[in-house]
Order: structure tokens, then sequence, then C-alpha cells
């Protein structure tokens, strides 16, 4: 899929960050390994990696904050957060600080592997360059194969998943998608109640980036009872 693909692992533990490296160079990733908050931030600038597995808990910092810096920082790749609690909060915050998916520990190896892959795949699979392949969301200018999103000549930085989910409204104007068809579509695997509630994290920061009027959303409206669509 991608030359040599980069993955960032931030993990404070040894032999948890021993057992993701040695799980995913098993899947031909290259692996680096930060165990702090502040080394992952600079490590994250300094090779701009094609995703990262972030821990929560790290001995000098949180991984949101972590994510949080990243994204404010211009870096746009990957970002899944492993935590430790099967807590709604963790979860809801690691999404609103740019995070693209999370899984809780402990966690099955295959799966983790998986999530990995949907998020490659989406991020520079389907969406990967095809000249000139631009889409249009009202007044909104969607370049594919640049990554960016645009409107009056100002980009409008998104993160992957907030530019998959808008690419895919784009792509079926007027076309009402549940939630569980928007994580099939976007995030790659079936939907539960939990991931669920992922979507509606994602819509409401996906509309804070772009609706004129985020509490009444022209863009992207809500069909009650049955999901989302793209008004156009």
């Amino acid at each position: 899929m991608l030359n040599e693909t980069q993955i960032l692992v931030v993990e404070d533990d040894p032999a948890v960050a021993r057992s993701l490296t040695e799980a995913l160079e098993r899947e031909n990733y290259k692996v680096i390994w930060e165990d702090t908050a502040e080394g992952a931030v600079s490590r994250a600038q300094e090779i701009n990696p094609h995703l990262v597995l972030l821990d929560v808990r790290l001995p000098d910092g949180s991984g949101f904050d972590v994510c949080r810096r990243m994204r404010e920082h211009g870096l746009r790749m990957p970002v899944i957060i492993l935590t430790v609690q099967d807590d709604e909060i963790d979860k809801v915050v690691g999404l609103e600080v740019g995070a693209d998916d999370y899984l809780t520990k402990p966690y099955r190896l295959r799966e983790l592997l998986a999530r990995v892959r949907a998020q490659l795949r989406r991020a520079y699979g389907s969406l990967a360059a095809t000249g000139g392949d631009v889409l249009y969301a009202g007044d909104l200018v969607i370049d594919r194969g640049r990554g960016t999103v645009s409107r009056g000549g100002e980009d409008i930085v998104l993160t992957p998943t907030e530019f998959r989910l808008l690419v895919h409204f784009a792509q079926h104007p007027g076309q009402v998608f549940g939630r569980d068809q928007l994580l099939e579509a976007v995030w790659g695997y079936s939907a539960d109640l939990s991931d669920e509630k992922t979507v509606n994290v994602h819509i409401r920061r996906l509309r804070e980036k772009i609706e004129h009027d985020p509490a009444e959303p022209e863009l992207i409206a809500t069909v009650r009872g049955l999901g989302y669509k793209l008004n156009n």
C-alpha cells in the first residue's frame, strides 16, 4: 500500500511496546517507539509518520494532550488512541482532540491490526490522488488529490477521518446515511452501539469546521431517526 509505512507507537510500558512493535513489524510496518508525551510530539513533527498508536497514560502527560498538540502543529495522520479504561468519557475526549479511532486495553492484536489497516487504507488508499479529482459541497472545494478542503481560497484543516466523512457525503449528495452505514464506509468496520457514538462526535467536529453556524447546520443535515445527509 505505502512504501515503508511508518507507525509511531507512543507507549510507556516497554513490554507492551515490544509486543506492539513485533506484531506491526511482522506486517512489514516500520515502527518508531516513544515513551513520553514530549518525545512523541517532537518525533511526530520530525518524521510525520503515516499513523500514530497513542497510549492515553504517559509519565509526563496525557495522550489526549499529545494528540491535540499534533493537530495544532498541522499533523494530519490517522491517530488511534489506546486506553486502559472502558470509559465513554475517555473515548469521547480522544475523539474531541482529533483522534480518528480508539481501542480499549486489553485488546486483541488481531483487532488492533485490523484497525490500523483500515485507517491506512482509508487515509492513503481509496483517497489517494487521482489528479484533478475535485468534489464540491456547497461553497467548499474538496481536492482529493491534495487532501485539502477550502472555502473562498482559505484552507480548512480537517483530520483524516473528518476528511473521509466529508468526501463520502460529497460523493453522495442528498443521500441519507445511518450511523452504521457511515462506520462501514468511512471507518471500514461494522457498528456496535459504542462505535455509533463515534460518528456523532466526528459529525459535530466536522460541522464546527465547515458550517457557517454549527448550531444551525446547513451543509450536513440531521434526518431525524435515520441519520445524516449532505445538502448540496
